[in-house]
């Protein structure tokens, strides 16, 4: 059980110890430092947070909290109750609120909880915020309102429709040609929400819809993480549907892998790179991912006479990038597309839009688009993390054993090879390291994840 507090929230198990795990006084405790950051930045007298929630089972009391400790710090609260991560960012600017609050664990299993926290333009706190609302948490640094100045709880809803409408009226959304193709797409949305939100853009589309785990009650039929070894069923019954494609998508709907017809992987880092091609083929630009993301992205751009750039992991970092570099399209490797046209995070709903025009304007099977890519292939793996286990040393020995090749430290460390790259670095959200390869096969992928891996247990031991 874990308690992890970093500047993009604060994630953890739920139920035990205090400080141990995210309790409800945890909750309470961030929702109220994230409050007082949210004083003493505005300007405004009256200030109002939208919050949203994922399905998972401890969601309602978690979001209880949070709302009910934000009222007593006097701030009013439009609480938008089940929704996605990227409908919650959308909807802070939509209500001219002045900041907002996701709770979601994202690609977590069940027993995770989280609560995300966006500034007034609906985009992740920076560094420097992050930090600033984890030392108000430290010092217990709260006032809270008198009885006469509490907060206003408001409950509101339809903003997945909004999120829907705004998505169709994008200009590179080819609504005609989508309802034209009459694709027959299988959905899993891992029983949360969104199996509200996708089949909604689906039928919103023209697209005849076939639901696999599309209850939002939180009881994940599966690991949530949209990977290979957890999608067994929806690609058994792609083939069974003989479905044009399927979907799917993490529990907060902010991560999009795709099936092919033939039950294979589309990829979810090939995601973000099919979309990239479709939208750089209509407007020329720039593109930005993360260091753990595929070369592919870097091809497309520069097919298309567009520059790649590559930002730390994390959303905030590729999102600050993006706007540095005025890229057109971005994101991360996890299936996460950033596409500033609509707004600044990660949105599997405008995903699946851009990938169903491409899919419909190139005449291509889903295979076949696969197919045109540049072949690359990713191994993730992982290595739990003791508190004894120092990771910075960790890192620092594999970064001096390799110092005659191209390394970068800008997030961990990075060793780049002539035809493939490992990856390697402390996740900000699971007591883990993570350790991406990427080569020009897949079991070339694994030796180089398999030969570090070793390394790295040698270092530990």
């Amino acid at each position: 059980m874990a308690l992890i507090k970093s500047i993009s929230g604060i994630r953890g198990t739920i139920g035990g110890k205090v400080d141990d795990n995210l309790t409800p006084l945890d909750t309470v405790k961030f929702a109220a430092a994230y409050g007082m950051w949210l004083k003493k930045h505005s300007a405004k007298e009256n200030l109002t947070v939208v919050v949203g929630r994922d399905a998972r089972i401890s969601g309602k009391m978690v979001s209880s909290l949070v709302c009910n400790t934000l009222v007593g710090l006097g701030i009013h609260v439009n609480d938008i109750g089940l929704s996605t991560t990227p409908t919650v960012e959308i909807a802070v600017p939509l209500d001219e609120a002045d900041g907002g609050i996701i709770i979601t664990a994202s690609h977590n299993p069940k027993q995770w909880n989280a609560l995300k926290l966006l500034n007034e333009k609906g985009e992740f706190l920076n560094a420097k915020d992050g930090e600033e609302v984890l030392k108000i948490a430290a010092n217990d640094a709260y006032t809270f309102a008198e009885v006469d100045d509490l907060g206003v709880y408001r409950k509101k809803q339809g903003y997945i429709k909004k999120h829907i409408k705004e998505v169709l009226n994008l200009p590179l959304v080819n609504v005609e040609a989508i309802q034209k193709a009459k694709f027959k797409v299988v959905v899993d949305a891992v029983n949360s929400t969104g199996g509200i939100a996708i089949p909604a853009l689906l039928e919103s589309l023209g697209v005849a819809c076939v639901e696999l785990y599309c209850e939002p009650n939180g009881q994940f039929p599966h690991n949530p993480e949209p990977l290979k070894e957890h999608l067994t069923d929806i690609s058994e019954l792609v083939v069974k549907e003989k479905a044009h494609f399927g979907i799917v998508v993490d529990p907060d709907v902010d991560r999009l892998a795709l099936v092919n017809e033939d039950g294979s992987m589309f990829g979810e880092e090939y995601t973000l790179v099919a979309c990239a091609d479709y939208v750089l083929g209509k407007t020329k630009g720039n593109t930005v991912s993360n260091l753990s993301s595929s070369r592919a992205l870097r091809d497309i751009t520069e097919k298309h006479g567009g520059t790649y750039q590559a930002s730390a992991v994390g959303e905030v970092n590729v999102v600050e990038l993006m706007k540095a570099s005025n890229a057109i399209i971005g994101g991360e490797g996890n299936g996460g597309i950033i596409y500033p046209a609509s707004h600044y995070g990660r949105d599997s709903l405008v995903g699946v839009a851009l990938f169903l025009s491409h899919l419909a304007t190139s005449k291509m099977s889903c295979k076949e688009l696969r197919d045109s890519y540049p072949s690359y292939f990713m191994s993730k793996n992982k290595i739990e993390l003791t508190p004894q286990i120092n990771v910075d040393d960790i890192l620092e020995t594999m970064a001096s054993n390799y110092k005659n090749e191209d390394v970068s430290t800008i997030d961990g460390v990075k060793i780049n090879f002539a035809s493939e790259w490992v990856h390697l670095r402390k996740s900000n959200t699971e007591p883990i390291i993570r350790i991406y390869t990427e080569s020009t096969s897949q079991q070339n992928a694994d030796r180089l994840a398999e030969r570090i891996i070793e390394e790295i247990k040698k270092c530990i031991s």
